[in-house]
């Protein structure tokens, strides 16, 4: 099976650097600098102590003609406006998307594309992009996706083929999965970015977990969750699970890029306003983070 992996950050670095073990991967990147130093060294990926060196082919974006029997999109949510262009413009439909971007801002976009097989996931692992073509997997954890729109079946057959060391999960209902990797991003990205702390700081510290209580209470009340003790309490597993890990959201902060919270909570402030709810905090948190992002957009 023929592979591309739209987005050369960690996620894309990672994907690829796992998936060539089983299938043909082109990596694709936003500059043709990038594309020529993985062609020239590969993709090494760190875990732990142990440096893999994994061989794909690394081609800059405007390359792709979108004839790989399955690609995955793993840019960021304010990058994906410009992948959907490039998606209109080819030649020929793409046979199979997955798209893994955070938050719920992507399906409405998600929607504008006709006519092929759309697949939505959600990443559990930790990754941090070292250099170009270096990518360290600080936490393992699954890759959950399911159908958006089309066929299911390729989507099971895709999961099934994958390395046994880094899983794919098929799940029946995308909003559902959505909502929940949505309600833990909501409540951990935006707090560790305020507070420049590792997640595990967020339970750890009384004063900051009563912050992260009470946030979770105001998303609770705008989503009307049926039963918010669960989801509470998996905030605290991810938390006590990646304590060691440093959201996306921070490290996007750090390095001045722009971050995903209008697509994480931007879609509940929306949701607040249709349901003429108030939502202080919620609305404090969001300018306190686009406060802190540069003043003019990022690019793939």
């Amino acid at each position: 099976m023929k592979v591309g992996v739209i987005g050369a950050g960690s996620i894309g670095l990672l994907f690829a650097s796992y998936i060539s073990k089983v299938f043909d991967v082109t990596i694709y990147s936003r500059t043709k600098d990038q594309a020529y130093q993985i062609n020239e060294n590969g993709i090494l990926m760190r875990k732990k102590a142990v440096v893999k060196q994994s061989s794909v082919k690394a081609l800059p974006i405007s390359a792709w003609k979108g004839t790989e029997d399955f690609t995955i999109v793993t840019v960021k949510q304010y990058q994906l406006s410009a992948v959907l262009e490039v998606i209109k413009h080819l030649s020929i439909l793409p046979n199979n998307l997955l798209f893994l971007q955070n938050g719920m801002g992507h399906i409405k976009l998600l929607e504008e594309i006709k006519g092929i097989n759309l697949f939505v996931g959600t990443v559990e692992h930790g990754a941090l992009k070292e250099n170009a073509f270096t990518v360290s997997h600080n936490g393992e954890g699954a890759t959950n996706v399911a159908l958006f729109k089309g066929d299911f079946s390729f989507l099971q057959s895709f999961a099934t083929g994958v390395p046994s060391d880094f899983p794919i999960h098929v799940q029946e209902d995308y909003y559902s999965m959505l909502m929940n990797k949505l309600i833990v991003n909501a409540v951990i990205n935006p707090l560790t970015s305020i507070l420049h702390v590792k997640n595990g700081e967020l339970i750890q510290n009384k004063y900051f977990f009563r912050v992260l209580t009470n946030l979770f209470d105001e998303i609770s009340f705008i989503l009307n969750l049926d039963h918010p003790e669960e989801h509470l309490r998996q905030v605290i597993e991810i938390c006590k699970k990646t304590a060691e890990n440093r959201s996306s959201m921070l490290k996007d902060i750090e390095a001045n890029r722009l971050t995903e919270v209008d697509a994480i909570l931007g879609f509940i402030l929306e949701e607040a306003n249709k349901q003429e709810k108030q939502a202080p905090l919620l609305e404090n948190v969001y300018h306190f983070i686009k406060g802190k992002e540069p003043a003019k957009g990022g690019v793939l």
